[in-house]
């Protein structure tokens, strides 16, 4: 089920989060053994370092510009713009600026 967030009513996912100065902020939508669905939002500078993950993760980049390397190589997204961390290749986030990201995991 999703929670922390509206039902039946249009939203823009990227005001579903607010910066928050010098920090990530996260957002749980949905969590469970077969999918987690989180918005983040990372000020300039900040970033999770390099980890792998037990599911494909999607990305959509919301606003901004973030730096993502997967399996060594980096990628820079911009709004709009989605890429997928296949599941077990080391990846990590990086903040080339301020932006929020939709993070889908499907196990």
């Amino acid at each position: 089920m999703l929670k922390n967030i509206k039902k039946s009513e249009i939203l823009t996912l990227k005001d579903e989060i607010a910066y928050q100065d010098g920090q990530i902020a996260s957002k749980t939508l949905a969590q469970n053994e077969h999918v987690s669905i989180t918005l983040f939002s990372f000020e300039k500078g900040e970033e999770i370092s390099t980890h792998a993950s037990g599911g494909d993760a999607m990305v959509t980049v919301l606003e901004g510009t973030g730096k993502f390397t997967i399996g060594g190589v980096e990628h820079i997204l911009k709004e709009g713009e989605t890429i997928i961390m296949p599941s077990q290749v080391p990846h990590a986030v990086y903040g080339a600026e301020r932006f929020k990201m939709l993070l889908t995991v499907v196990f």
